[in-house]
């Protein structure tokens, strides 16, 4: 198994965050590594979507893991192999933390850590920037 995750400070409500999270058709407006993406539902555990990421093909996902203003997860399946994104959201101190990861785990687990993993990992600091910053408009 391979995981990376990366924890941010916002200024913007949990609800806030929550909104543009549940909000999959315009995940691309914060998150530029995503051409394209859709849900066939609502967003709760056992929903699948459709994503289209910049320099790839399209891919199904489910949502795994839904719990309201806290984290939801997302898994998309390789070759013999899942890939989960994990967002979560925690108050400490009175201040908001985003935290959005990666874990990819499988036989060819080795492989797509870095022709995947990597570059998602280096691109989530910028895509986590702005979601903070679209969340504080809203």
């Amino acid at each position: 198994m391979w995981t990376k995750k990366v924890t941010i400070k916002t200024d913007a409500t949990k609800e806030q965050i929550w909104k543009l999270w549940t909000d999959v058709d315009n995940w691309n407006k914060w998150d530029k590594e995503v051409e394209f993406s859709e849900l066939d539902g609502k967003f709760e555990v056992g929903i699948f979507g459709i994503l289209k990421p910049t320099k790839g093909p399209k891919s199904k996902f489910e949502l795994i893991s839904v719990d309201k203003l806290c984290e939801f997860t997302s898994r998309s399946f390789l070759p013999l192999t899942k890939m989960d994104f994990i967002h979560e959201m925690e108050e400490k101190d009175g201040e908001i933390y985003i935290t959005h990861g990666v874990k990819i785990r499988g036989l060819l687990t080795f492989l797509f850590s870095k022709v995947i993993g990597e570059k998602l990992v280096n691109e989530l600091p910028k895509a986590m920037d702005n979601l903070s910053k679209m969340a504080k408009m809203i």
